[in-house]
């Protein structure tokens, strides 16, 4: 059981879905497609970390709103972020009183938690699921690199922590829908890459065998997808993926593309090799994403959350960076 895609026959529905996001984000390509977007980083807040919970509470509620659901309707979510033991999603959620369960799969959170989310509504153990996932620059830089104040300079290859949160709520839905349809859990790839400054290179080779694997099980070929779509290797990974790919026989087309790469504009915005972090794919997804899906563009893709499992206390003992790749199937369905 444990080689093969998850398939979902009652196809669960994506009822809402909230993108809010900050300032280098509304300025990007798709800042038409956030609900919210913020100039101020703290969110009105005393901190940024307590700036990353209020955009959590923010996008979560209006995406309650949007579905026209009560925070008492929704019987499960799976939420995670990057700060220390996911805080910014439990004191988010703590004041709901909805069942939570905190994730924790790095920049592939998203992916993980709209696979569980919609897991727990084909096994019939809920019938409203919500997926969020989020990240801070401001929360992620101190947390992880060096503070801001310090004005390091940033390798080429190195990632801009988005400042973004995407939601989702899924429920039982009958006709025409977007719909969750498969989901495959990821494995475990080390290629001993140890420079924290390259998250790409580490989370490529996650993404290709999680492919692999994906299309050993499918009668599918790339080419059926409207859109392959990995969160996030910004445009070092995407190329090492490409490369990797074109090795493995797995031909990546013109229908592949990085929520790193797409979220900011990489010739005029200072973020270097693209965005990273788990409000990047959330966010892309929950704004951009499902527009295109909703209005018709987009009919069928794969959403390939890729995540670095590291910790500053990993990198303190020289330790390598461990990638995961996350796969969820969405569709629009009849």
């Amino acid at each position: 059981m444990n080689r093969k895609v998850f398939e979902f026959q009652s196809k669960p529905g994506i009822l809402s879905s909230c993108a809010v996001g900050g300032r280098l984000e509304k300025e990007g390509p798709l800042g038409s497609y956030f609900d919210i977007t913020e100039t101020d980083t703290t969110f009105g807040m005393e901190s940024w970390e307590k700036a990353e919970t209020k955009m959590v509470e923010i996008c979560s509620t209006l995406a309650l709103e949007k579905a026209k659901a009560a925070a008492d309707e929704i019987d499960l979510v799976f939420a995670g972020d990057l700060m220390n033991q996911c805080t910014a999603s439990s004191f988010a959620f703590r004041q709901t009183q909805i069942p939570y369960i905190g994730l924790y799969g790095a920049c592939s959170t998203f992916a993980l938690s709209l696979g569980l989310a919609a897991m727990s509504l084909e096994t019939g153990f809920a019938k409203r699921t919500m997926a969020v996932a989020s990240s801070h620059f401001c929360s992620a830089e101190r947390q992880y690199r060096f503070p801001i104040e310090y004005g390091n300079q940033r390798t080429p290859t190195s990632q801009n922590t988005v400042t973004g949160v995407g939601a989702v709520i899924l429920g039982e839905q009958q006709g025409e829908r977007i719909a969750v349809t498969e989901f495959l859990p990821g494995r475990i790839h080390d290629y001993k890459i140890k420079d924290v400054n390259n998250m790409g290179a580490a989370m490529a080779p996650a993404a290709l065998y999680t492919l692999k694997r994906y299309f050993s099980f499918s009668d599918k070929k790339p080419e059926d997808f409207d859109l392959i779509v990995t969160g996030d290797l910004g445009m070092e990974g995407k190329n090492i993926l490409i490369e990797l790919g074109a090795s493995h026989g797995l031909i990546l087309g013109e229908n592949y593309n990085d929520c790193g790469v797409m979220i900011y504009d990489l010739e005029n915005q200072d973020v270097h090799a693209g965005g990273s972090g788990c409000g990047c794919s959330a966010s892309v997804f929950s704004g951009y994403l499902m527009d295109q899906l909703r209005c018709g563009n987009l009919n069928d893709i794969l959403l390939v959350g890729t995540g670095a499992l590291l910790s500053p206390t990993t990198a303190l003992q020289k330790e390598s960076i461990p990638g995961i790749a996350h796969l969820v199937r969405i569709q629009r369905v009849k």
